[in-house]
């Protein structure tokens, strides 16, 4: 860490290794964190896991997004705690301990990029990279109060990134202000494949709100009110039309095979001892069968498909980014598994689409921030970062 204190225990306490960066650039005069899944060279990767670390080395090269950061002329301060091979959402490494929430201290910060999540939530940072698979992102970013993005899939490189589920991990980004998230967008994201109109299509994912209790409902009508007044009066649709279990069990069942295949030899020559939770998601993902998985990747395909349908090239989705604001940090391990359910159910719409999705800190309920968030077609990514700092410029701070 090249900070010289860290009160949220967002960091990794490695020994301070400068990384040269860019004297000039559009992300000059900026810090950055990067999550203990990429190699910086100078420092471990240990994704997490104490075992991982002991056998991780000293790395030579550093991953191509972070080296876009540095050629952008942004500086880099250190890397930051993950959850457990990265396969949490919660942000409680049994390991490491977890980094605290600068959105709201008494709750957990969401994981599994915590460290990075904390790190720009506590002012340590401007900005902070993470990795989005099941919610990564998306969740801390919600909980923290913070602006992050899950990409279109495979719109940035992840070599040089720990894998756990390959076909749905991305590389996202997280900034407290949306000047910075647009500015970070602009330097990492390229020009978009498929860029949106000015002003497009807005639809509300009408099944996703319904999931939700009254009061978290209460708390985003009134954001869904400002982003219509902005952009004109929304299309109600329907996401999920044969219901959000299927789409959940396809999630999990492709993520959980993939996981196995990525880090199972590991665990299965050196018994790492996995903390609550990552434990059982283990042995879940090592008994899902070759057919479990073909048919969970049938049903992405179809929802894929029908996703598309809905986005075109000309809309955007408004969409809750997590059921409710962040659970409390005494809230037991059976409280936190039942919360990731009915958090999965809306957050693998964008991953099994394939789909980039944009949380943003606009709304709040019982003093702690809660997203809302804008799902854009595959490849409008860098227009969906510049569309989401245009409506949280219109609409202001959250409401009290």
């Amino acid at each position: 860490m090249l900070l010289p204190n860290d009160p949220a225990h967002a960091f990794l306490p490695y020994p301070a290794v400068p990384v040269g960066n860019a004297a000039s650039g559009p992300l000059a005069g900026l810090t950055f964190a990067v999550k203990d899944l990429f190699d910086v060279a100078g420092y471990p990767t240990g994704g997490g896991s104490p075992l991982v670390l002991a056998a991780s080395g000293i790395k030579t090269d550093t991953a191509p997004v972070v080296r876009t950061l540095l050629d952008a002329g942004a500086r880099f301060v250190g890397k930051t705690h993950t959850d457990e091979f990265a396969f949490s959402l919660n942000g409680r490494n049994a390991h490491f301990g977890t980094p605290l929430n600068g959105g709201a201290p008494d709750r957990i910060p969401g994981g599994s990029s915590s460290g990075s999540a904390s790190a720009v939530s506590n002012g340590l940072c401007d900005l902070a990279l993470g990795t989005d698979t099941g919610g990564s992102v998306r969740g801390p970013a919600s909980h923290c109060g913070l602006f992050g993005i899950r990409p279109s899939h495979g719109r940035l490189p992840l070599e040089g990134a720990m894998d756990l589920s390959p076909s749905f991990d991305t590389c996202g980004f997280f900034a407290r202000s949306a000047d910075i998230f647009a500015r970070t967008g602009d330097a990492l994201l390229g020009p978009d494949a498929r860029p949106l109109p000015e002003n497009p299509r807005l639809l509300i994912a009408a099944d996703a709100f319904a999931m939700l209790d009254v009061a978290v409902r209460g708390a985003l009508a009134v954001v869904v009110q400002a982003v219509e007044d902005l952009l004109g009066r929304a299309e109600m649709v329907e996401v999920a039309t044969n219901g959000f279990e299927p789409l959940q069990w396809a999630f999990r069942r492709i993520q959980g095979r993939e996981a196995w295949e990525s880090d199972g030899a590991f665990i299965g020559k050196h018994a790492p001892p996995l903390g609550p939770g990552v434990k059982e998601r283990f042995a879940f993902s090592r008994d899902v069968t070759a057919a479990e998985a073909t048919d969970g990747r049938r049903c992405r395909d179809e929802f894929a498909g029908r996703l598309a349908s809905i986005l075109r090239e000309d809309a955007v989705l408004v969409l809750p980014t997590m059921p409710d604001v962040a659970p409390l940090l005494t809230d037991p391990e059976n409280a936190l598994a039942a919360y990731r359910d009915r958090a999965i159910d809306l957050l693998c719409i964008a991953g099994l689409g394939g789909t980039p999705q944009v949380s943003m800190p606009l709304a709040s309920r019982l003093g702690a921030p809660l997203g809302i968030s804008l799902v854009g077609p595959s490849g409008s990514d860098g227009s969906l970062v510049r569309l989401a700092a245009r409506v949280a410029s219109a609409i202001g701070e959250p409401p009290a």
